[in-house]
């Protein structure tokens, strides 16, 4: 059952739920365990359809299936993990995405002003950010 589609899975299934209700009226006792065989098809299907499907469909426990597969994957010579293990998935490493900015930042304005004694006042505002501001307050304070 390693490489089946959704629909072989389906089908499969269908076949087992048969399997488990032909068990359930010959078993001698109701709380009779389940076969092993019957365990290890059950576990193989939740290789391809999500554990709590297949669970409800054959009428378990979802609790005591997820046991059975975690023991499985577990035990020494067991079977590499299926693609979607029936236990809950592993949580994920921490990815830092960077922050987009939402509209386009504007570059930093640089503002400046400067008063003479003589009440003469200079006030700038740029937004380049590489202009020659000393050369400009110099000029202005020794001007008359």
């Amino acid at each position: 059952m390693h490489s089946m589609t959704a629909a072989q899975a389906e089908h499969q299934l269908t076949d087992l739920a048969d399997q488990f209700a032909q068990w359930r009226q010959a078993r001698t006792y109701r709380f009779a365990p389940i076969p092993l065989p019957l365990w290890e098809q059950v576990i193989a299907l939740t290789a391809v359809l999500p554990c709590t499907y297949v669970a409800k469909r054959l009428r378990l426990r979802g609790s005591d299936l997820k046991k059975r597969c975690a023991a499985r994957h577990e035990a020494p010579g067991a079977e590499p993990a299926p693609a979607i293990p029936c236990s809950t998935p592993p949580a994920l490493g921490f990815v830092e995405v960077p922050a987009a900015a939402a509209w386009p930042l504007s570059v930093p304005t640089t503002e400046i002003e400067v008063h003479r004694a003589d009440g003469a006042r200079l006030w700038m505002r740029s937004h380049a950010s590489q202009l020659p501001l000393a050369a400009v307050v110099q000029t202005f304070l020794e001007r008359p």
